[in-house]
């Protein structure tokens, strides 16, 4: 007997963490649905969204590595959000049969950077896909005094700046220069990815240091801004804010976050 559901597409898959937490609201709530992780490769889209257009069961997925701006293309309508960050992480199936995108992840960016200065702040931002998409449009509707933005490819990091209007500079990895708050957006230092070679020495007293990769939960980023003495903001944040927009979008039902000590200390052991 099928049953609605949900899932998370992205190519690695195995590492992600959204699973547990739907499924975890979904049995407080007592609804009778499952959420699942599904491993879909670059070449392997197109047919992922053929299929699941035709399957009156799936109520929609989340979308990770190496995707959120590929499907742009496969999906029928945006919402001016994610068309202005030309990046999708929620797709979901509209009572017409559309698939409709949308992109959390600002939310998610916003909610983790809750008590940061980000008016009149130097930031540095570490990569150039989908999340530093999200993240450089997020700060767009604030004010930063300088953003300079490390990336594998600096001409790509240049027209991040330029595109959402950014004060700042591009630059290599490497050495962060000076600043109040460090967002790796990249999944450099993910499990099973390249290391982050960026290093925080140049980061003053009182600084940040806020890494999106949540698996593992303690980076390489994060242990170093621990060990300067640094603030250190892992992921985790950021996964539970946006799953929970993307929870009632697809569930149709407010995620319990009433349960998120509970939810936290699951996501941690």
């Amino acid at each position: 007997m099928t049953r609605p559901y949900a899932e998370v597409i992205g190519d690695p898959i195995a590492q992600s963490k959204s699973p547990l937490i739907h499924n975890f609201w979904l049995a407080k709530l007592g609804i009778d649905a499952e959420y699942r992780a599904c491993h879909v490769r670059a070449e392997e889209l197109a047919d992922y969204f053929t299929r699941r257009r035709e399957d009156a069961e799936w109520r929609g997925c989340n979308v990770t590595i190496p995707h959120k701006q590929a499907v742009r293309p496969l999906l029928d309508t945006m919402t001016r959000g994610a068309t202005a960050i030309a990046a999708v992480n929620t797709v979901h199936s509209t009572d017409d049969g559309r698939l409709h995108g949308r992109n959390s992840d600002v939310h998610g960016i916003y909610r983790a950077l809750d008590d940061v200065p980000l008016d009149d702040s130097r930031i540095v931002l570490i990569g150039a896909g989908g999340a530093a998409r999200a993240t450089a449009f997020a700060l767009s509707k604030r004010a930063p005094a300088y953003v300079v933005i490390l990336n594998r490819s600096v001409d790509k990091a240049r027209r991040l700046l330029e595109e959402f209007r950014l004060p700042g500079e591009a630059k290599p990895l490497g050495a962060a220069p000076e600043a109040n708050l460090i967002i790796n957006a990249s999944s450099l230092g993910m499990t099973g990815q390249p290391p982050l070679p960026v290093s925080l020495g140049n980061l003053p007293p009182g600084a940040t240091a806020f890494d999106m990769v949540y698996s593992p939960l303690e980076t390489p980023l994060l242990k170093e801004a621990r060990n300067r003495g640094l603030r250190a903001i892992d992921g985790l944040t950021m996964l539970v804010e946006q799953a929970g927009e993307a929870f009632a979008t697809f569930f149709r039902m407010a995620a319990p976050r009433e349960h998120d000590a509970e939810l936290r200390a699951l996501l941690t052991a």
